[in-house]
């Protein structure tokens, strides 16, 4: 997969958009990490893009880790990892739907296997709505 998005005339939006976000963090992925998720599906709900990664599988290192008892040494060095490549994920995701993002969380998990990469962008993407509630009672 092309981890470099392709530069179109019209913007994506949708599913289309939706597929374009999947397969661009899944190229990051396989290119910096050498491997990437068995599935990979993406959330847009007004301003929030949730990626959400299954099954990426441990390398040899993460597993000798892991079978030492130490899984959450695992966990922080695939939190170090997304924090170095975070500024590629937004560009990545600006890209893509010509938002800028205004802030960019990752959590990893162990068993199982899933990380999820979140942008909040700077305004609603069109055709993915929410309602707000700004004075709950």
């Amino acid at each position: 997969m092309d981890a470099e998005p392709v530069v179109r005339s019209a913007p994506l939006a949708g599913g289309h958009l939706l597929t374009a976000i999947s397969t661009s963090i899944v190229g990051i992925l396989r290119e910096h990490y050498g491997r990437g998720p068995m599935k990979a599906k993406t959330y847009a709900l007004d301003d929030i893009i949730v990626v959400v990664m299954r099954g990426s599988g441990f390398t040899p290192l993460e597993q000798t880790i892991m079978d030492s008892g130490e899984p959450n040494r695992v966990i922080a060095m695939r939190e170090d990892f997304q924090r170095v490549m975070a500024a590629r994920y937004k560009q990545t995701i600006e890209d893509l739907t010509g938002r800028k993002v205004l802030a960019f969380l990752s959590q990893a998990h162990v068993e199982p296997d899933i990380t999820m990469e979140i942008f909040f962008v700077d305004g609603p993407l069109e055709g993915f709505g929410a309602v707000e509630i700004n004075e709950p009672e």
